[in-house]
C-alpha cells in the first residue's frame, strides 16, 4: 500500500515567502491527528556540528513550533549527544553549539533538550526482540515525549548511503550506549600511542571494565570487553582522543540495527509522529563533520510525510532524478536519473535500510507524492 508524501519546491513569490509555503506544508500533515493539547512535543534534528553550514537554517524550526503551539501543546528541539567526542560529546558543549548555530529560544521560541541528558547516560531501555537488537537503549527525552516530529536534513552519510527521516530517528535518537549498539556491538578500543596512561577512564567506569596495564614498561587502559557493556562514556572521558568505536559491524548489519532502534525509538509514538526532510544543501557527508562540501545536486525542496520508509525512499529518488551540480565530489553518475548515493559511496547499498523498514511493518517504500501548488 502506498503511504502519502507531501512535498514542496523552493519557488517562492510576493503573495507567499518559503517560510509561509513550509507552513502549507505542515498543515498538509495534519498534526491535529496526533497532537492534543498540553501534549510534549519533542522535535528531533541535528543542531549541526561547529564549522558545518549545511544544517537546516533555525528561522524553518519556528515554523514547525508554531503550529505545534497553535494546537495547544508544548514543543522542545531535541538531539542526542553523539558517540565520537566533537562538539556535540555531552549536553554543555553541546547545547551551546547549537545557540551558536543559531538554535536560540529567541530564533526558535521552544526550549533545547539533550535527550539523552549530561554525559549520555539518561537512557530508556525499549524492548523490541528483533533480529539484531533485542533491547534499544533511546534516549529518555525522546521516549517521555508524547508526540515526534523528524525535522531531517537529507544528506549523504558514509555508512548509510544517506541520512534521512530513518537515520534521525533510529540513530540521532538513540543514547551514547544506543549508538554504541549501532556502530559496533563490541566495546571500544583503546589506541595505546595516544594513551598516557592517566587513569580518568578507570576511575569514571562504571563497570570496573578498564584496568591500566604494563605496556613496552608504559602504563595503558585495557577495556575488557567481558566487563564492557558499551556505555560509550569512556570515549567522552578521554581527553586524548585515545578511545575509539571499532567500526567493525559490516554496512548491512549496520543499516538493519539503525532501522531496529527507529522502530524502538517510535514504539510509543504510534499515530503520534511525523516526518519532514529537507533537500537543501545536499552535502556527500554527515552534518556530524565541522564542515560541509559542496552540494550535489540544486535545493530540490522539502518533503513531508506520517511514513519514515516512504519519506526517505522519496528524497533519494529525487536526488537520484537529478543532474549534478559542477565542481562537487561527484565524479560519476552525475546524469538525470543516475545514482549519486552510488555515485559517491560505490560500496554501499543504500536501498537495505528501505527494504528492511518495510519488511518489519516500520512504513513502505511505495509512496504517492503530492506537490503542493505553488501561490
Amino acid at each position: 500500500m502506498s503511504s502519502k508524501v507531501f512535498a514542496i519546491d523552493m519557488r517562492t513569490s510576493v503573495k507567499e515567502g518559503m517560510l509561509q509555503k513550509l507552513g502549507r506544508l505542515i498543515d498538509a500533515l495534519d498534526l491535529g491527528q496526533g497532537i492534543r493539547s498540553r501534549d510534549l512535543v519533542a522535535i528531533k534534528l541535528h543542531f549541526g556540528e561547529r564549522g558545518n553550514t549545511a544544517y537546516i537554517r533555525p528561522v524553518y524550526l519556528r515554523q514547525v513550533v508554531d503550529k505545534v503551539k497553535a494546537l495547544k501543546a508544548h514543543p522542545f528541539l531535541t538531539d542526542a549527544n553523539t558517540l565520537y567526542v566533537g562538539t556535540r560529546g555531552n549536553s554543555v558543549s553541546h547545547l551551546r553549539t547549537a545557540i551558536e548555530n543559531g538554535f536560540d529560544f529567541a530564533v526558535v521560541g521552544a526550549p533545547l533538550t539533550i535527550a539523552d541528558g549530561l554525559k549520555g547516560g539518561a537512557s530508556t531501555p525499549v524492548p523490541i526482540d528483533m533480529e539484531y537488537i533485542k533491547t534499544a537503549h533511546i534516549g529518555s527525552d525522546l521516549v517521555d515525549a508524547d508526540v515526534l516530529i523528524s525535522v531531517a536534513h537529507f544528506k549523504l552519510h558514509e555508512l548509510s548511503g544517506f541520512g534521512g527521516a530513518i537515520k534521525n530517528v533510529g540513530m540521532g535518537g538513540a543514547s551514547r550506549r544506543g549508538k554504541m549498539d549501532q556502530h559496533s556491538g563490541i566495546s571500544p578500543k583503546v589506541k595505546n600511542k595516544a594513551c598516557i596512561g592517566c587513569g580518568d577512564c578507570v576511575d569514571h567506569c562504571a563497570q570496573s571494565a578498564i584496568t591500566l596495564i604494563e605496556v613496552e614498561d608504559k602504563q595503558k587502559a585495557y577495556i575488557d570487553p567481558e566487563k564492557c557493556i558499551g556505555c560509550a562514556e569512556c570515549i567522552l572521558v578521554c581527553r586524548q582522543s585515545a578511545i575509539n568505536p571499532q567500526y567493525q559491524a559490516d554496512v548491512p548489519v549496520f543499516m538493519k540495527k539503525m532501522v531496529e532502534y527507529t522502530a524502538a525509538a517510535l514504539k510509543n509514538k504510534q499515530g503520534k509522529a511525523f516526518f519532514i526532510n529537507f533537500l537543501t544543501q545536499i552535502s556527500p557527508a554527515c552534518d556530524c563533520y565541522g564542515h560541509s562540501d559542496a552540494p550535489l545536486v540544486r535545493d530540490i525542496g522539502i518533503l513531508a510525510s506520517t511514513d519514515p520508509v516512504a519519506i526517505d525512499q522519496a528524497s533519494a529518488d529525487l536526488i537520484n532524478k537529478e543532474s549534478a551540480l559542477p565542481g562537487t565530489c561527484l565524479q560519476t553518475c552525475t546524469g538525470p536519473g543516475e545514482d549519486k548515493i552510488k555515485g559517491v559511496y560505490n560500496y554501499i547499498d543504500w536501498t537495505i535500510q528501505l527494504d528492511y523498514g518495510q519488511q518489519i511493518g516500520l512504513g513502505s517504500r511505495a509512496y504517492d507524492l503530492e506537490w503542493l501548488e505553488n501561490k
